[in-house]
């Protein structure tokens, strides 16, 4: 198949319908920090942009939300055309401009502070961030307490940033400022908000 071809292919094949299951997919893990949502493959992007992580980009994006994305998938002119074809979002310039950023490989990923914190006047102009992850569940676990949480949640994506938890922790302390985290796995997402204190269960 040539470029063209995949750079249009692999949409959602009822946009309305899937953008809405998608959509509220991420509002309820958002809602539930934690919770694992199950999300079928709406939509085949070109590698390395996985299914899940390209659905949620076409959910949530448009062309008045700059999208920013990593080192990985900046260097696929395809993921780029796909992008831009089936959600029309304009590229940011940098971490700092995006309202979302796509991230292929989350544990190369730069510092959360890099990416647009908000501001206190308007914290929802921060960065959303949408994380690859191959599985929720044979990573280092976490321990999630906060609003929507009853308790405790327990969550262990794969492969995430290093120093996450310590990262994290200051994500926290910049509140009402400060990004959310969208994880993207093979087929379900789990979310966590900046409201959302995470500490590392010791093995």
């Amino acid at each position: 198949m040539d470029m063209t071809a995949q750079a249009i292919e692999g949409g959602f094949v009822d946009p309305v319908f899937n953008a809405q299951t998608v959509f509220r997919a991420v509002m309820d893990a958002m809602a539930q920090p934690g919770s694992v949502q199950a999300l079928p493959a709406f939509a085949h992007p070109p590698a390395p942009l996985s299914a899940t992580a390209g659905a949620v980009a076409l959910a949530l994006c448009d062309n008045d939300t700059p999208l920013w994305l990593d080192p990985a998938l900046q260097a696929s002119p395809t993921v780029k055309s796909w992008l831009g074809f089936h959600a029309g979002a304009p590229l940011a310039n940098t971490p700092a401009d995006a309202h979302f950023a796509l991230i292929a490989s989350p544990a190369e990923m730069m510092a959360l502070d890099g990416f647009s914190q908000g501001t206190q006047e308007y914290p929802d102009r921060s960065t959303t961030l949408i994380l690859q992850v191959s599985d929720l569940t044979s990573g280092t676990p976490l321990q999630l307490k906060g609003p929507g949480i009853e308790k405790t949640a327990t969550i262990a994506p794969a492969r995430m940033p290093r120093h996450f938890v310590e990262q994290w922790k200051q994500n926290n302390q910049r509140f009402p400022r400060g990004v959310d985290i969208i994880l993207a796995a093979a087929d379900s997402i789990a979310c966590l908000p900046r409201t959302t204190r995470i500490k590392t269960m010791e093995a």
